[in-house]
Formats: C-alpha cells, sequence, structure tokens
C-alpha cells in the first residue's frame, strides 16, 4: 500500500481501536505498552508546540488533543477494569503505585491532588482564558486584515496572488483560534474526568476487596487503593504535558524561530537585567540564616551569562539611513505604475462604520454591493467593475462615500445603531433630520429600536447597508458612460461572438473600430438606454456604417433598433404621454441645427431658446402634479440636438424620437410647446 495511502487510513483506524478498547478488556501487556505510547506522545506534542514557529504551523493541535484525550480515557477504562478483576493492571501502573509514592496511599493521594491542582487550576484554566481572548480579538480583527490586504493590493504592495494567501491566512487563524478555545474545553473536561475517575476507583477498590474478595483493610489498600491512584498518576502525566502544549500553543507569538530560541535570545538580548539579577542574588547571602551556597551559585551562573553577553553598538543615524536607502526596492517602471493606479470605484467608510462589512457582527454590505453589481448587469448590460471598500480615518464620523477614478462623486452618513426612516411625520420620534441621499426626500436617522414605532407612524424606514447599497446604485447609473472601458467592450463583444459570430464579424473591425463601438453604447448609456441587446445594437450598427459613421447618427439607428426597450420604462397603464413641438417650432429648429464640438446643437436665438425650455418646464410640472411622466418626443434628425439643449435644465426629462414610439401600445399628448406660449391639452 502507498505511504500516503497509510497515511490515510492510519488515524482514523487508530481512533476506530480507541474505541475499540473502551469495551474490550486489555491483557497487562499491551497496557503497559500503550501507556508508554501514550507519555511518549505527549511529550511529543509538547516538544512540536515549542518548535513551531507560528501557532498555525501546528493547525492539527485541536484535533491531536481530542484523539489524545480519548486514548487516555480509554487507558483509564481498561485499567481499571484490570485493576478490579485481577487486582494488577501491568508493571507501569504497579510501579507509579509502589514505588513511585512509597507505597502510602496519603503520599499518593496528595501527589495526585497536586498534579491536579497544577493543571486544572493554573494550566488550563489560564489556557482556556488565553484561547477565548484570542478567538474573540481574532474575529474582531478579520474585517481591519481584510482591508488592509486590499489596501496593499490596490497600492501595489503585493498581487492578488499573494492577496490571495494572505486572505487564507487571516480565516485560517480564525478557524485556529475558534477550534483552540473548544480544545481547552476538552482539556478542563479531562482535568475533572480525572478526579471523578480515580474517586470511583478508590471507592471501586475498597468494595472489590473488602465484599468480594474478603481482604483486610490494609490488604485492600495495598492491592487496589494503591494501584488506582497508581492509575491517576499515570494518567495525569500526559494530561499535564498535553495542558502544557495547549498553554504554549494559545500564548505563542509568531516570531523568527521557535520557542526556546526566541526565549534566550530575548533574555539574554541585555546584559544589565543579568547583572542586576545577579548581583541581586548575591545580596540575598547577607540575610542571616539562610544557606549561602545556593543563592552564591545563582548568582554567578547570572553575572556569568552578562560577561557573554555581547551588547549591540549604537546605530549611526546617517549609516541607518544609507542601508535603508540601499535595501529599499528599486523604483521599476512596474512598481510606479502599480502605485499610480486607481480604482474604477470605490467605497470608503469611516473608522466607525466599519462593523457594516463585519460578518461577525451582522454586516452584509460586501454581500449587497455584489448583489448590487449583478443587478446592475442584468438591467444596463454592463459589467461594473468590483467596488474597492475600504476604511479612512480622515473621514467624518458616521460617514462614507463613494468614488469615482480616485475623484470623491458623492458623501453620505450611516450612524451606527439607527436606520434610516423617510416620510413627514417623523417629528415624534426621536433621531437626526437628514435627506434621503438618492430622492432628496426628508428623512431621520432614528435608533434602531424605534423601527416599529416609525412603521407605524407611517414611514419608510431603510437600514444603513440599504441606503448605502441605492446611492452607489445612483451613482453607478448616473456614471455609467465613464464605468464601459475599452476592455469591457471587448469582453461583451466576446461574448456577442460566441452566440452570434457572424454580427460581430461584420461590425468589427471591417467597418467600426472597437474605440467607435465604446462611443456608442456610451451614448447610450448616457441617456440611460441599457446596452443589454447587443446582438440588435451592433446589426444596426453595421447597417449605419456602411452609409457614416458619424457618432450621433449611429447612436440614433441603435435606439431606433432598440425603441421598444426605450419605451417600455416610461410606459403608465399601456400609454406613453409626450410632450411634442409645434410644427413649425420643430421646423425651425431643424433649420437651426449647428455643429458643435459635442455634436449639433440647435443654435435658435437667446429669446426663443428660453421660452422653449420655460414652456418644457411648465408642460413637465403640469404632468407630474397629475401623476404622470411625460417624454419629449421630436423628429430623429433632431432628437440628439434638443437632448443638449434641454439637459443642463431638465436633466432628467428623457428626449424619444418619433421612431422610437413605435414599441409604445398607446400615445397620449400631455402638451405642445409653442415657443412663444403655453399650450396645454387636457
Amino acid at each position: 500500500m502507498a505511504p500516503k495511502r497509510l497515511l490515510q487510513l492510519g488515524v482514523p483506524a487508530g481512533i476506530v481501536l480507541i474505541v475499540v478498547m473502551l469495551v474490550v478488556p486489555l491483557p497487562a501487556m499491551v497496557l503497559d505498552l500503550l501507556i508508554a505510547l501514550n507519555i511518549t506522545s505527549a511529550l511529543l506534542v509538547l516538544l512540536v508546540a515549542m518548535f513551531v514557529n507560528r501557532p498555525l504551523d501546528f493547525n492539527a493541535f485541536p484535533a491531536v488533543v481530542l484523539v489524545l484525550t480519548l486514548f487516555r480515557l480509554a487507558l483509564n477504562v481498561s485499567a481499571t477494569r484490570l485493576v478490579l478483576l485481577d487486582g494488577f493492571a501491568g508493571k507501569v501502573i504497579d510501579t507509579f503505585g509502589h514505588f513511585v509514592v512509597g507505597g502510602s496511599l496519603i503520599v499518593g493521594l496528595i501527589v495526585f491532588a497536586i498534579l491536579l491542582v497544577i493543571q486544572f487550576v493554573v494550566i488550563t484554566k489560564g489556557a482556556e482564558r488565553v484561547a477565548e481572548v484570542g478567538a474573540r480579538f481574532t474575529l474582531d480583527a478579520m474585517p481591519g486584515k481584510q482591508m488592509a490586504i486590499d489596501a496593499d493590493l490596490n497600492s501595489g504592495l503585493i498581487d492578488e496572488d499573494e492577496a490571495r494567501k494572505r486572505r487564507h491566512e487571516v480565516h485560517a487563524e480564525a478557524d485556529f483560534y475558534g477550534s483552540m478555545d473548544g480544545a481547552s474545553k476538552f482539556v478542563k473536561g479531562d482535568a475533572i474526568a480525572a478526579i471523578i475517575i480515580t474517586m470511583v476507583n478508590l471507592v471501586g477498590g475498597f468494595a472489590v476487596g473488602m465484599a468480594q474478595k474478603g481482604l483486610s483493610f490494609g490488604d485492600a489498600i495495598t492491592t487496589y487503593s494503591l494501584l488506582s491512584v497508581g492509575d491517576g498518576l499515570v494518567s495525569q502525566i500526559p494530561a499535564l504535558l498535553l495542558s502544557t502544549a495547549t498553554g504554549l500553543i494559545v500564548t505563542r507569538n509568531s516570531g523568527d524561530g521557535d520557542m526556546g530560541s526566541d526565549i534566550l535570545k530575548q533574555l539574554t538580548s541585555n546584559k544589565m537585567p543579568l547583572q542586576i539579577a545577579g548581583f541581586g542574588a548575591l545580596a540575598i547571602c547577607l540575610i542571616p540564616g539562610l544557606p549561602k551556597l545556593p543563592f552564591i551559585t545563582a548568582g554567578g551562573i547570572m553575572l556569568l551569562a552578562s560577561s557573554r553577553v555581547q551588547q549591540a553598538p549604537a546605530e549611526d543615524p546617517a549609516a541607518v539611513a544609507v542601508e535603508q536607502a540601499l535595501s529599499a526596492p528599486p523604483d521599476t517602471p512596474e512598481l510606479l505604475a502599480a502605485e499610480i493606479q486607481v480604482d474604477p470605484l470605490g467605497l470608503e467608510l469611516s473608522p466607525d462604520i466599519i462593523d457594516l462589512v463585519d460578518a461577525a457582527s451582522g454586516g452584509d454590505l460586501l454581500d449587497r454591493v455584489k448583489a448590487l453589481r449583478r443587478k446592475i448587469a442584468g438591467e444596463l448590460g454592463i459589467i461594473v467593475p468590483p467596488v474597492r471598500t475600504r476604511d479612512n480615518i480622515d473621514l467624518p464620523v458616521s460617514t462614507y462615500a463613494i468614488k469615482l477614478f480616485g475623484i470623491e462623486v458623492a458623501r453620505g452618513e450611516a450612524p451606527r445603531g439607527t436606520v434610516l426612516a423617510i416620510g413627514d411625520n417623523l417629528t415624534a420620534i426621536p433621531g437626526q433630520p437628514t435627506r434621503e441621499p438618492v430622492f432628496g426626500l426628508e428623512a431621520s436617522w432614528i435608533p434602531a429600536e424605534l423601527r416599529v414605532q416609525a412603521e407605524l407612524n407611517g414611514a419608510t424606514v431603510v437600514d444603513r447597508a440599504s441606503v448605502i447599497t441605492t446611492h452607489l446604485a445612483e451613482v453607478v447609473g448616473q456614471h455609467a458612460a465613464r464605468l464601459l472601458g475599452r476592455e469591457d467592450v471587448k469582453m461583451l463583444t466576446e461574448l456577442v461572438r460566441r452566440s452570434h459570430p457572424v454580427v460581430v464579424e461584420e461590425l468589427t473591425p471591417a467597418q467600426l473600430s472597437l474605440g467607435e463601438v465604446q462611443r456608442v453604447l456610451q451614448g447610450l448609456l448616457m441617456e440611460g438606454v441599457a446596452v443589454r441587446d447587443l446582438v440588435r445594437i451592433f446589426e444596426a450598427l453595421s447597417l449605419k456604417a456602411q452609409v457614416t459613421k458619424d457618432p450621433d447618427a449611429l447612436v440614433e439607428a441603435a435606439r431606433s433598433s432598440l425603441g421598444p426597450a426605450i419605451v417600455a420604462p416610461h410606459l403608465v397603464e399601456g400609454a406613453v404621454h409626450v410632450i411634442s413641438f409645434e410644427p413649425m417650432l420643430e421646423q425651425r429648429m431643424l433649420e437651426a441645427v449647428r455643429p458643435g464640438d459635442q455634436g449639433p446643437v440647435v443654435a435658435l436665438d437667446p429669446l426663443t431658446g428660453q421660452g422653449v425650455i420655460g414652456e418644457l418646464a411648465d408642460l413637465r410640472t403640469a404632468a407630474e402634479e397629475r401623476g404622470l411622466r411625460p417624454v419629449v418626443v421630436c423628429a430623429p434628425q433632431l432628437r440628439a440636438a434638443v437632448r443638449r439643449m434641454v439637459a443642463p435644465v431638465l436633466t432628467s426629462t428623457p428626449v424619444l424620437s418619433y421612431s422610437e414610439l413605435a414599441g409604445a401600445g398607446s400615445v397620449r399628448s400631455v402638451g405642445t410647446v409653442s415657443g412663444d406660449r403655453l399650450a396645454v391639452t387636457a
């Protein structure tokens, strides 16, 4: 059988044999062998715990503790069975019962009690507390460590592989200390079990010796009770070794070497403490009545050790600076390029609201951001870049900031322990007045425990993570065109190529470059048009590109192919409500179209232009008061220019062409713009 296969089967087979030992009697010779193996294994675990550089280097320790504890308890059961049945449990237990404690039951019980106090009260209790605190602190520090890894990755100090490795170590450390917290409970339970087993064995020994065997009191003590104490001592030695190993593991900090090397190096790194300790031991000799030789010997050893310590020379600051300069990595172009890269999309949190990303405290902001990326991909048809989330100590308390290519574009608040109540009747509820960051509605940050009361008052209550993700979604929607990069266009094109290769081959690079396709898609996204149906868009572009490569013309061709999808968001009860231009005014506007740096514009005289914008604003306001969501319609040749004219004032009002209305089931006019009067259709 292969060695690897033997290793896989060895531990499971050993555990099965341990369980068998609990019910099957063992010969005394086999019990001696297993007791020796138990003591040696515990010693091995103790030495391994001392020689590891980091606790994670011995991450199997919790499982080892459980297996060895079960093994030791199985030996207790087997030894008890032999003692009570035969009055003999092997040479090892007999020697501990008669020779080690001098054949005295009182001495044996006292030694056993002292070992239990050392193990249970001192070592096990301390190790349990350290393991519990270590597990708690490790879990609390996980979000900060994760964000530090992301910061190093974003700054170019580490690559993806190193970041993945560090994240794995963070999770492994949390799992290890959590397991150690449980393993310390095994050690504590083992110490309690040892007391109970020994007491039961003493009582059982008296009962068997005097009641069943007819022995005298002294013979029963010699035959059974001393063996029971010997069994307890034999089991406590490996238990004490394992408890010590547990304490060493949980109190071990990461170092450059093993524990022995680190301790000796740190104790002998400075001669002054050794000299003071040596002279202090010699000074104790002046106390009358104390033996002089032990203290003179101890003080001499300390002084001798101090004379062997080499005092580190004082470092020259100039030399240190030169050494650091020489050892610093060179400013390679790759390193500099990594440092100047900016994240397309970033979310920064003030330190007091880091709990939003801490899964241990119920924070699910990162999961919601991932879900938001999937939602936007399904709605707009673009792949939103990963949102780099990190803390920023420069932000005010309870503040978050959304950055686009390293520049802050939005900011909001999310006070800890609160929820956002949106509504008008909030004066009776204590809270911090504010405005909802997306729609600007009146709101208030209220304590989370008052959520039900706010809902009863008719308010809409939203948790902090939902506020941030909604704000982030709004920012992404507004800047979707900027987030669509050339690489993203290439990836989307390749996805279309897999299902419709002819469409892509006909369009690019034969007719349009990737840059020109990107510009068309950005033009659609600027007006909130989803680019999910890339097949229709590419087909329309391939036809229009045979005639012209004007960006506005290409965008209009793509919009015409997406007519039903463009109109669908504006339908109310199956109808789209429109604001149109009077034919004479539309003709004047067509004649006034002039080329501009960003595309064609409508060059009307100032008075006419202001009149058109004013009438549009009045008509939209009147329609919205009636619960309608109107759109502006015009001729396809005029649509792009009209959009540029009304965008600065009527940002959220869509501008559609007549050809795009083909997808609407019903078209209803809510007003007509004349340029010099307001004509409202009831």
